[in-house]
C-alpha cells in the first residue's frame, strides 16, 4: 500500500509548495490491489463486499494519519457502483480528508480499475465515509487547507454533513410511522403478489481476532463485507427462481454504525426482498445487531440498519427537496471555486469578472459592504425584497417553502429590447456558516412547479447557476460576491456589461450595495 500519493507538483514555487506536498500527503492515502481468484465471487467478478473492506482501510488509514490518533467509522454514504470489476485487473483507491469537524472527518474515497493489458482506466465509484477520532483530553480535529481542489471539497463536506443528518432524522420518522401502523394491526389490501418470506436469509458472525482492528473493535470493513454478503444470498434467492440468472450489486444506501463490537461478539445479519420491480431489479433490506457474550444471546443494540439495491436506485420522494437544495448549494459552490476569472472593471466599492470556459460564461460582481455579512445575509436570502434595489426585478412572489431554507419563488422580469417580459421560477437554497471562516451562502436554480405554469404574455427562462456568498470581513463589514451562469434567459440583462457598452451591472451593484447599507441605518435611527 502507497500511502504517499503524488499530486504532479513541481518546485518552481521553492518552500510554499514543499509546505504543500507535506500538508498534502497528511491526509490522502492510496491502494492498489490486483484483484485475484480468492475476492473474486463465482463469476469471477469482484466481491462488492472485499471492495467495501479496501475502501474501508484505506479511508480509516486517510482519517488517522491526519488526526494523529485512533478513528473509527461512523457512517458512508450512498455508494453507486458503475462498473464491474474482474480478475485480473487493477484496483486502485485513494483517499483523502476533505475536513474536518470537532472530533470527526469526512473523507472522500475515489476508486477505479485498470486493464492491465490495454492500460484503459475506469471509474468504479465514489464514496464518502465519515470517521470519528477518540482524542484525548482537550485535543481536536483540525485541517488547513492549501490546493483549490482541497478547499472546494471543504466547502461541500459541510453541505453533505446536512444531508447525512437530515437521512438520519428521516429514517427515524419513517420507522415510527412504521411501527405505530404496525401496533394499529393495519395492512393494506394489495393485488396477488408472489411471496418474498423463502428469500429469508439469516447469518451468524464470530467476531475473531483476524476481523478486528488494532483498537480491538470489529473492523467497519468486514462488517459491510458481512451485510454484502448476506443480502447477495438473498438477492440470489429470488432472480435465479424467478428470473434464472445472478444479480450484481449496483447501489447501496448510507450505512450508519449505532455502537462498536469487538473480538467474541456474535453479529446477527438478516436480509430478505423488500419489492421487486418491472425490469428484474429488487431492493433488499438488511439488518444486523449485536449479541452479547452470554449463554443466552440478548440484542444489544442495533448497530446498522441499510438497504441494498441490486441494479437501479429508487429516489424517495422525502429526499428529493433536500438533494435539490444539495445540488443548489454544490453548484454555485463550484462556480465560486473556478480559477483564472478575468477583472472586467474595478472600483472602490464594486469589481466585475468574467470566466470563460468551453461554451460557458460566468460572471462575478464582488461587494464591499459596510454592514455585518449576517445582516446582509438576512437582507438578500429575502427575494421578495429585490426588487426594492434590482431594477430588471419587476416582482418577486413566494411559491412554497419546503423548510427553513429551502424556497421556491416566482420572478417577473422587465422587457428587453422591445420582447416579452421574461419569467422565472428559482429554487433559493440558504446556509449559514457551518464554522468560522465560511461564507454565507445564498444559492438560486431554476425548477419546474405545476402551480406556476408559463405564462403567455413573457417568455419562462432558466437561472442554471447564480447567487451570493457573503463573507465576513470584519465586525461591520463584509464581502458580497454574487456569481451567475449566463444562460440565454439571463443574457439580455448582461450583454451591454459583456460588449462593454453598458455599466447596468455595476449601477446594480451600488444599488445593493446602498440598499444593505441605508436599510441598517434606518433600523438603527
Amino acid at each position: 500500500m502507497d500511502q504517499n500519493c503524488s499530486r504532479g507538483m513541481s518546485d518552481t514555487d521553492g518552500s510554499c509548495n514543499k509546505a504543500r506536498k507535506k500538508e498534502s500527503s497528511l491526509v490522502e492515502v492510496q491502494m492498489c490491489q490486483s484483484v485475484l481468484p480468492c475476492h473474486a465471487n463465482h463469476q469471477e467478478e469482484l466481491g462488492a463486499g472485499q471492495l467495501l473492506k479496501w475502501m474501508d482501510t484505506t479511508a480509516c488509514l486517510a482519517a488517522e494519519r491526519h488526526a494523529g490518533m485512533a478513528c473509527v467509522t461512523a457512517s458512508m454514504d450512498d455508494i453507486q457502483f458503475e462498473e464491474t470489476v474482474r480478475v485480473g485487473q487493477v484496483i486502485n483507491i485513494k483517499a483523502r480528508v476533505n475536513r474536518a469537524f470537532n472530533t470527526s472527518m469526512e473523507v472522500g474515497i475515489y476508486v477505479t480499475v485498470q486493464e492491465v493489458l490495454s492500460g484503459v482506466t475506469k471509474r468504479v465509484c465514489v464514496a464518502f465515509s465519515t470517521f470519528v477520532a477518540k482524542p484525548t483530553g482537550t485535543h481536536k480535529v483540525r485541517k488547513r487547507l492549501c490546493q483549490d481542489e482541497e478547499m472546494l471539497e471543504y466547502s461541500l463536506a459541510s453541505e453533505r454533513r446536512r444531508l447525512r443528518l437530515y437521512n438520519e432524522e428521516a429514517f427515524k420518522n419513517l420507522m415510527k410511522d412504521y411501527y405505530n401502523l404496525q401496533d394499529k394491526g393495519y395492512r393494506k389490501p394489495v393485488a396477488p403478489v408472489v411471496s418474498t418470506e423463502l428469500t429469508r436469509v439469516e447469518s451468524i458472525e464470530l467476531v475473531l481476532p483476524p476481523h478486528a482492528n488494532h483498537h480491538g473493535n470489529t473492523f467497519g470493513g468486514q462488517i459491510m463485507a458481512w451485510m454484502e454478503n448476506v443480502a447477495t444470498v438473498a438477492a440470489s434467492i429470488s432472480t435465479c427462481r424467478l428470473c434464472g440468472y445472478y444479480p450484481s450489486l449496483g447501489a447501496v444506501d448510507m450505512f450508519r454504525f449505532r455502537g462498536p463490537s469487538s473480538v467474541g461478539d456474535r453479529l446477527v445479519f438478516k436480509a430478505m426482498v423488500n419489492n421487486a420491480f418491472q425490469t428484474r431489479y429488487s431492493n433488499f433490506g438488511c439488518n444486523q445487531c449485536v449479541l452479547e457474550k452470554q449463554k443466552a444471546p440478548l440484542t444489544v443494540y442495533m448497530l446498522h440498519t441499510t438497504y441494498y439495491l441490486f441494479q437501479t436506485y429508487p429516489l424517495l420522494l422525502s429526499r428529493t427537496n433536500v438533494y435539490l437544495g444539495y445540488n443548489n448549494v454544490a453548484a454555485l459552490t463550484v462556480l465560486a471555486g473556478k480559477r483564472g476569472w478575468e477583472a472586467s472593471n474595478i472600483n472602490d466599492k464594486v469589481g466585475v469578472y468574467v470566466h470563460e470556459e468551453a461554451d460557458k460564461l460566468s460572471l462575478k460582481v464582488e461587494m464591499k459592504v459596510k454592514t455585518t455579512a449576517f445582516y446582509a445575509f438576512s437582507l438578500l436570502a429575502d427575494l421578495q425584497l429585490r426588487p426594492q434595489w434590482d431594477k430588471n426585478y419587476l416582482s418577486c412572489e413566494e411559491v412554497e417553502k419546503a423548510d427553513e431554507e429551502e424556497t421556491i419563488y416566482h420572478i417577473k422580469c422587465t422587457t428587453v429590447n422591445g420582447s416579452k417580459s421574461r419569467d422565472f421560477v428559482v429554487l433559493l437554497s440558504k446556509r449559514q456558516p457551518c464554522k468560522d471562516g465560511d461564507p454565507y451562502v445564498i444559492a438560486l436554480r431554476s425548477v419546474t412547479v405545476a402551480t406556476v405554469p408559463p405564462e403567455e404574455n413573457s417568455i419562462r427562462s432558466e437561472v442554471k447557476c447564480a447567487g451570493f456568498l457573503v463573507h465576513e470581513i470584519g465586525y461591520s463589514t463584509c464581502k458580497v460576491s454574487y456569481y451567475n451562469q449566463v444562460t440565454s434567459g439571463v443574457l439580455p440583462y448582461v450583454e451591454g456589461n459583456i460588449a462593454g457598452w453598458s455599466k447596468s451591472m455595476e449601477e446594480t451593484a451600488m444599488s445593493c450595495i446602498l440598499f444593505l447599507e441605508q436599510d441598517l441605518l434606518t433600523t438603527q435611527f
